[in-house]
């Protein structure tokens, strides 16, 4: 995975386009950094099981790469809202496709923000802005720049 984020850097500093590999290196780091358990069989929109003290709860992760923090509107990319989830992992990667940061928002909270919005695209694609994700949602993995 290291190589796959040195050369998607790369070609984004070379040709100013991205690589899309932010979904699958999002997918690798939230399974790996938040311990999520692989599924038994292939659910649609489901990245694995986060283990809780209710349960084993599915997951639907998101990868966002963040190349300008001052760029407005940055959004958390279409989420399937008809697929049998039930919390939402964002993971935040910085220009090297390095993850920053995790958060996690819960279904129900999220369902209840989207009622809120007033354009019924917007609510049918459940967009949300990044800003708006890290508002209400939950940082469940922080990257410590201590010892780097």
């Amino acid at each position: 995975m290291d190589e796959t984020r040195r050369i998607a850097s790369e070609y984004r500093q070379s040709t100013g386009s991205t690589l899309p590999v932010s979904a699958e290196l999002a997918k690798y780091d939230a399974s790996k950094l938040l311990g999520l358990k692989p599924l038994n069989s292939q659910q649609r929109a489901v990245d694995g099981l986060l283990n809780s003290p209710q349960g084993d709860k599915k997951v639907q992760v998101k990868g966002r790469v963040i190349f300008n923090a001052d760029k407005q509107g940055q959004r958390v990319g279409q989420l399937n809202l008809d697929a049998d989830w039930d919390v939402l992992v964002l993971v935040l990667m910085n220009d090297q496709y390095e993850t920053t940061e995790i958060y996690q928002l819960e279904r129900d909270r999220l369902l209840a923000e989207l009622t809120d919005v007033k354009s019924a695209h917007k609510k049918s694609r459940g967009a949300i802005s990044v800003k708006k994700f890290i508002a209400i949602s939950q940082l469940c993995w922080p990257r410590n720049t201590e010892h780097e």
